[in-house]
């Protein structure tokens, strides 16, 4: 498969990722919004972060859509990805109660499928960032 299909497959993975758990937060927004609140990490933060992450996540997949903004959106992807595993793998570790804000079919994976889920996420996208910025040969 040429590198620009294989850019364009990963950017789709992760469009539809974004979207899928964006809708799914905001369909259930006060669901999620109360569980965000009782996060020991981000209880002070959780009213803005309850509007901004799903509106980040599709902005995000908005700049994976558009072929001069996909390599932003990929970039975009790698950040929100990463942190979201350092966050999840900082509860595990030092809180003791998780709430889980995800939505949709995620919030039915465990603690450890989720890093490794994301973890996943994080490879794919550092793949379709290197295959954007190397030259072919």
């Amino acid at each position: 498969m040429p590198r620009k299909r294989w850019i364009e497959l990963i950017s789709a993975l992760l469009v539809f990722l974004f979207v899928y758990t964006s809708i799914s937060k905001l369909l259930e927004y006060s669901v999620f919004s109360r569980q965000l609140s009782q996060s020991p990490f981000i209880t002070q933060y959780a009213a803005i972060i309850s509007w901004a992450l799903p509106l980040g996540e599709l902005i995000i997949a908005g700049l994976l859509l558009v072929s001069k903004t996909r390599l932003q959106g990929l970039y975009a992807s790698f950040f929100l990805l990463c942190l979201f595993t350092l966050y999840l793998s900082a509860m595990l570790r030092y809180s003791p109660y998780i709430p889980c804000s995800c939505g949709g079919v995620l919030q039915h994976l465990s603690w450890q499928a989720h890093i490794i889920f994301n973890s996943a996420f994080v490879i794919i996208t550092t793949i379709g960032i290197l295959l954007h910025v190397t030259k072919p040969r």
